[in-house]
């Protein structure tokens, strides 16, 4: 049925009829300033299909829990369905019900504080555009608030504390009105990227100023700033400093920032935008709607912005840790921001920041702080008297609820209480008004599960997250991976996880896959992987380590890759396969190597660059090309890579000398690549060209190209097609018998 729009929406410059609630600035002022990205018109979709799926499966996972004000009621994420969608239910009992029986896959999940609304992030088609919906409780009143437009996206924010409008972060749709501005896949008869290494088109030919983060192939941090946002409002004083990666206006983007009343009564309220975005989050606003917390900026150099709604004014910006979007919360006065931040320093930590009356810091204080140890995720309740933090200790999670003492003149925390957790990594926390939470957690023998602990920090698993034992097919255990340390040829420290398949001989080196993680400044952690369950089943060892530029290990860790440094991560993988050899672990015969997204990158690399060392691998959604990659992936991705690998234009030569496409000529090793068709993070060309240059070479190589899936393979059967195909190739290419 066609989709219906919602009565029509004042302009954002009129002034709207307001509802009850606190005051948010900004749509009635003048604006000198277009828009990056256009206001979010909302539209009406069919709400609760009145059924839930016939098929749900028994070994299934569940998180993102977002609770109602009572605490009583939760939504979450689950895929017994066979694809992540919103599900609720009663937090004490087993009955739970689909909200969305679409099959996009949903991502984020928000109730809102005055319990009338759900908000959830999902991808249509799978993709890497997504749209922000909302819907009632009892699945009526479903629409799209934002991201419905072609070729846009959305993301979901905060809401007011009064439930009344949700932030969204609207990003401008590609200047070409397609998906991407890049190709999607090659056409049969394309031959590669052009011999020059350039970017195909006009997409980087207007270009000046200064390479934002490489300097003749050196890595260097940069000073000062990035851009300053757009200007809110006539004579508003920018946010400061240092021009952000010039991509030129084809490539460049925009993102801005609304407030959006999900009943129609106000008007969409921009509170902030930018021109060439690399992200930009709504993580709270002020009770009284006057100051707005705002995360932006490229990967490994994020910002906190405290942003006046009522001027457009920047009262205050101070570095931000990276991972979790949510970095901080206002108290219940606005005199006081807790924010998780990694500044000046190595591990994240909780800070206190003073705000005087103007929004502007009156001084600044470590309240809480572990050695060795990162602040991975923060989480306070509405009134602001106490907060949940996650700290990582080695990539297992540590649980701590800490009172907020405002009073304190110490800068730190009240008491603190930690409780035992049942499971070894926390990925998001749900703190309820009245005390205790609930907290999604994942463990290396389990599927994810959402357990609720009460205020006495006893936790118990939830009706409808699976059982421990239901976690794998009866007769084959999930095995517990045990920790490694090696060290690098220059001497770094490295680390990760070994698994050791079972009834392996302990005595005899056994056939082994180095698995790389994205990023790259994602962690190996030890949680339950069914890619890696399925290679032990095969008799294949996994070893899956933190090469440099991984998260986990401090800041400097983290930027160790950088620039020229890249080609010491590339050696770092087959220092990590030298290491387990070492060991008597792995057959030096029999190595293979595989990884996703920026792992699927060094999972080429590490074929051309040490091709007789593996004998097979296994791409996924990796970047073959920069050129190309830069060329044809999102605008505001393209932002934040050019902070991490290096500007396009400036930094070409070193880009192409890290391409794996450069060094296709060395490649030996049979190589599976395997890429979603709706990839827009890393286009399905990247490993097209790649599996068109082996076979041309001679070289054993196949795509699998997995419909109705982005960057992220979220659907069950696909996940399943995934890793039965790695599995099948390694198993092929490496043997089980010795």
């Amino acid at each position: 049925m066609p989709l219906e729009h919602t009565k029509p929406l004042r302009h954002e410059h009129e002034t709207p009829r307001r509802a009850p609630g606190p005051p948010v600035g900004g749509a009635d002022r003048a604006d000198p300033v277009p828009d990056p990205a256009p206001a979010p018109a909302p539209v009406r979709v069919p709400g609760h299909r009145g059924i839930d799926p016939p098929t749900l499966l028994v070994a299934h996972g569940c998180w993102y829990p977002s609770a109602d004000p009572t605490g009583e009621h939760v939504a979450f994420i689950c895929d017994r369905a066979g694809v992540p969608q919103l599900w609720s239910g009663p937090a004490r009992g087993s009955e739970v019900h689909v909200l969305d029986g679409d099959p996009d896959p949903v991502t984020e999940v928000s109730w809102s504080p005055d319990g009338r609304w759900i908000a959830y992030t999902s991808a249509p088609g799978g993709g890497e555009h997504t749209r922000v919906l909302v819907v009632r409780p009892d699945g009526t009143g479903r629409q799209v608030l934002a991201g419905a437009e072609p070729g846009s996206s959305a993301h979901l924010g905060c809401w007011t504390r009064d439930g009344t409008a949700l932030a969204v972060t609207v990003a401008q749709p590609s200047p070409t009105g397609s998906e991407h501005a890049g190709p999607g896949h090659l056409p049969p008869d394309a031959e590669g990227p052009p011999a020059d290494g350039r970017a195909p088109g006009p997409a980087w030919s207007e270009r000046d100023g200064p390479a934002t983060l490489l300097d003749g192939g050196a890595a260097r941090r940069p000073a000062g700033r990035y851009p300053a946002p757009s200007v809110l409002a006539a004579g508003s004083p920018a946010a400061s400093g240092a021009p952000a990666a010039d991509l030129g206006p084809a490539r460049s983007g925009g993102l801005a920032a609304y407030l959006v009343d999900p009943d129609g009564a106000n008007a969409p309220v921009r509170l902030f935008s930018e021109e060439g975005a690399a992200s930009l989050r709504v993580c709270d606003m002020s009770a009284d709607g006057r100051y707005a917390l705002v995360r932006r900026g490229p990967r490994g150099r994020r910002e906190a912005l405290v942003l006046d709604t009522a001027s457009g004014r920047t009262t205050f910006a101070l570095r931000a840790a990276d991972g979790d979007p949510w970095i901080g919360r206002f108290s219940a006065d606005a005199r006081t921001l807790w924010l998780r931040s990694d500044a000046e320093r190595e591990f994240a930590a909780l800070l206190r920041v003073r705000l005087d009356e103007q929004g502007a810091s009156r001084g600044l204080s470590v309240a809480a702080e572990r050695e060795e140890s990162a602040l991975d995720l923060l989480s306070v309740p509405d009134h602001g008297r106490w907060a949940v933090l996650a700290w990582n200790a080695h990539g297992a999670s540590e649980l701590e609820s800490v009172g907020l003492a405002v009073g304190r003149t110490d800068g730190g925390v009240g008491p603190r209480h930690q409780p035992v957790l049942p499971h070894e990594v926390v990925t998001r926390i749900a703190p309820l008004e009245r005390g205790g939470l609930f907290a999604a957690l994942s463990g290396s023998r389990r599927r994810p599960g959402i357990w609720e602990v009460d205020e006495a920090l006893v936790p118990a698993r939830t009706g409808w997250s699976a059982r421990d034992e239901d976690a794998v097919p009866p007769g084959r255990p999930p095995v517990r991976p045990v920790p490694l340390r090696c060290e690098a040829r220059d001497g770094l420290v490295l680390g990760g996880w070994y698994y050791r398949a079972p009834e392996q001989d302990p005595g005899r080196p056994a056939p082994c896959v180095i698995h790389l993680h994205g990023g790259p400044e994602e962690q190996e952690r030890p949680v339950f992987s069914p890619l890696y369950h399925e290679l032990l089943g095969r008799g294949l060892d996994v070893f899956a380590p933190d090469v440099r530029g991984s998260s986990g290990r401090g800041r400097s860790f983290v930027d160790a890759d950088l620039g020229a440094g890249r080609f010491a991560a590339i050696e770092d993988v087959a220092d990590c396969a030298a290491h387990v050899v070492s060991l008597g672990y792995a057959d030096p015969l029999r190595l293979g190597v595989m990884g996703r997204s920026y792992g699927g990158y060094l999972t080429m690399a590490s074929l051309v660059w040490h091709p007789d060392l593996f004998r097979a691998g296994v791409a996924v959604c990796g970047m073959s090309d920069f050129a190309t990659f830069f060329a044809g992936t999102e605008p505001w991705i393209a932002q934040s890579a050019a902070v991490k690998y290096g500007h396009p234009q400036h930094d070409r030569e070193l880009l192409r000398a890290l391409s794996p496409m450069s060094r296709i000529d060395q490649l030996r090793a049979p190589v599976l690549a395997v890429h979603g068709e709706h990839d827009t993070n890393v286009p399905p060309t990247e490993s097209e060209q790649f599996v068109r240059a082996a076979r041309a070479r001679g070289v054993p190589a196949r795509q699998l190209t997995l419909r109705n899936e982005g960057h992220e393979f979220l659907r069950a059967d696909n996940r399943r097609l995934y890793r039965r195909a790695a599995a099948d190739w390694l198993e092929q290419h490496l043997g089980t018998a010795p």
